[in-house]
């Protein structure tokens, strides 16, 4: 059998959904719970599912064409592992210095590496969204995100 770029990436996401899903087996209920119609795990349940089922779509529809197979040749693996880098940075960021800076740096740092070097535009582009997220998360959703160590460390807190 030949793999092509869609059997790669329906196994790809079959494999994330069947993770998705076992994990989503996992959220923890309040007491009687597990009796409503709709609780905690419903909807991670029926993504997980839909997940599958459009992975395995995409796996008995894929292209088996002689010409289909595989080629890893003009993709920018080096642009991709500074992506993830740059990811994996936000992630360990954010406890210190907060979602709003460390989502500014992340986007100004992903925006530079995808070849945008106008530091106003890299600006405008960043704080506005990062504020818009911030926004909608703490003060619409009323969802709490910690300030970081850096600024309880600065101001108190």
């Amino acid at each position: 059998m030949t793999l092509s770029k869609d059997h790669i990436g329906g196994l790809v996401f079959l494999a994330l959904s069947a993770t998705y899903g076992y994990y989503a087996g996992h959220i923890a209920l309040l007491p009687g719970d597990e009796f409503e119609p709709f609780h905690a795990q419903s909807l991670p349940n029926a993504l997980a599912i839909l997940g599958a089922l459009l992975s395995i779509v995409l796996l008995l529809t894929a292209n088996r064409s002689p010409g289909s197979t595989l080629s890893l040749t003009g993709y920018d693996f080096r642009l991709v592992t500074q992506l993830l880098v740059l990811v994996v940075a936000f992630a360990l960021a954010l406890d210190w210095v907060g979602f709003f800076i460390a989502t500014i740096f992340f986007l100004i740092g992903g925006y530079w590496l995808l070849g945008e070097r106008r530091i106003k535009t890299l600006l405008v582009a960043s704080v506005p969204f990062a504020g818009g997220i911030w926004f909608v998360l703490t003060q619409l959703l009323d969802i709490y995100l910690a300030p970081g160590q850096l600024f309880t460390h600065l101001f108190g807190g």
